[in-house]
């Protein structure tokens, strides 16, 4: 019998109590955050190789999921996003349900301008995020691998 491999949590301390919520409950709080859907996304290290998970605010586009690489406006793009687009293979748990996702950052055009706009109906503060920084904030589109 093999162990299963360690994850490691968001170390912001507030994430990390909402990942433990969610995992513990699977789903049944944390899902809904703050009144908007949140996912866990995990992804594997592009350095050290270690499963590391963070939960971010989601929306759809028809099957696939689609969430903001913002991290609040800052410079640089999050961790998370940079080891995503290293190894884009990730794992999601949508409320009970954990599968696998092939990610993939959306690029300009309609589609990504109808996902944004989708995304700051859902989260409107995404949008004072992209006033504070340069970057053009990353959108990622999941799609769930059969």
């Amino acid at each position: 019998m093999t162990a299963e491999p360690t994850i490691i949590d968001s170390p912001s301390e507030w994430v990390a109590d909402h990942i433990r919520k969610y995992v513990e409950t699977k789903g049944e709080e944390g899902h809904i955050w703050r009144g908007v859907p949140t996912l866990l996304l995990t992804v594997t290290g592009k350095k050290s190789g270690a499963l590391r998970r963070t939960a971010l605010i989601y929306g759809r586009i028809g099957d696939d999921y689609v969430i903001v690489a913002s991290k609040g406006g800052h410079p640089a793009n999050p961790l998370w996003y940079e080891n995503l687009v290293a190894n884009s293979e990730v794992t999601l748990q949508v409320g009970a349900e954990i599968f696998q996702a092939k990610a993939q950052t959306m690029n300009e055009g309609a589609d990504r301008e109808t996902a944004w706009n989708t995304m700051v109906g859902i989260w409107p503060d995404f949008a004072n995020y992209q006033l504070k920084t340069e970057r053009k904030i990353p959108l990622v589109r999941l799609s769930r691998i059969s």
